[in-house]
């Protein structure tokens, strides 16, 4: 029987962990990453970090209001029945406090709620009704540069270290991106560029809710999604990839999907894993931060992924 225990993988029914790393722990990025997977998180498809409490990656957010968000994008989505298409369109710039004060007007403010299942229910009853706008994919870091332990724009990984070696840098994939949220702003279902792992840290604000699907089971939810969006999929086979796909928690169960869901709280990390198909949505104003990363358990990944845009960072580990 004890042998059997030890055989077995861990984290076996794929449910979304939670890790509290000491700061001796949190120090060492990749060392911590590779225990994580040890547990069997990799499984899940994502897994939350909560920092230790004297970890800041940045003194105070006060003197952020003149930042730019140059393109955002209201969020149009169109569809019925957990099934819906999201496309987006692109407003003229803004900073961060007119963002600010769009997200908390009555217009776009998060409504009353009892609870989170409360206020989830109220995002898929809502989503096609007034079009949020999300400060997503800008450019840049609010890390304090003195930061060491869990730097998004300097985790050190193999992404980083052939991209430096190349002189390569491929903006929110080995550079670090912010996203400004509001109430019902989304990220459709979608797994990363070339299957790379990702990091996302909610600077401030307000929560942000995640659904995610075991990488071992991510074959199903396209089957799935290709049923449900002929058109698309006969556009393009990776047509996920688009993030342009929201399909609902009870779809995917009265499918017999497996996913899991969590809240990422303000001071926490997720990290999403290779092939690790996710979505999810703001509850109310906030800022992430985010970037992707590499390590060696990855390039069999990156090997198979599918390409949407460019070759790129193929070509990087070519000699891999």
């Amino acid at each position: 029987m004890a042998a059997a225990v030890i055989d077995s993988p861990p984290n076996p029914s794929c449910k979304i962990m939670t890790f509290r790393p000491s700061m001796g722990e949190f120090r060492e990025f990749n060392k911590y990453l590779a225990y994580m997977e040890s547990q069997g998180a990799h499984r899940a498809g994502v897994a939350k970090v909560i920092p230790p409490k004297e970890w800041k990656p940045r003194k105070h957010y006060d003197d952020i209001d003149d930042l730019l968000i140059p393109a955002p994008i209201q969020q149009m989505v169109t569809g019925q029945s957990g099934l819906f298409t999201q496309y987006n369109i692109q407003k003229k710039p803004m900073t961060v406090k007119e963002f600010r004060q769009l997200a908390n007007s009555d217009k776009y403010c998060t409504p009353r709620y009892l609870d989170y299942e409360d206020l989830e229910r109220k995002y898929w009853k809502n989503l096609t009704f007034v079009a949020p706008i999300y400060g997503a994919d800008i450019n840049g870091s609010i890390y304090d540069e003195n930061i060491e332990e869990w730097n998004i724009a300097h985790l050190n990984t193999i992404l980083d270290v052939v991209g430096e070696d190349c002189g390569i840098s491929i903006e929110g994939v080995n550079t670090p991106y912010l996203y400004f949220g509001m109430w019902k702003t989304t990220f459709a279902w979608h797994t990363e560029d070339m299957d790379l792992y990702s990091i996302n840290y909610l600077h401030f604000g307000e929560p942000k809710s995640w659904y995610a699907i075991p990488p071992e089971h991510g074959k199903r939810l396209e089957r799935l999604a290709q049923g449900f969006f002929p058109s698309s999929s006969q556009g393009c086979d990776a047509f996920l990839r688009h993030k342009m796909t929201l399909i609902s928690p009870s779809i995917l169960k009265k499918y017999g999907i497996p996913f899991d869901k969590i809240t990422q709280e303000a001071g926490e990390f997720m990290i999403t894993f290779p092939y690790g198909y996710h979505a999810g949505f703001n509850h109310g104003f906030n800022c992430a931060e985010s970037t992707n990363f590499a390590t060696i358990r990855w390039i069999d990944y990156g090997k198979v992924a599918k390409l949407v845009f460019n070759q790129t960072l193929l070509h990087m580990f070519e000699d891999v």
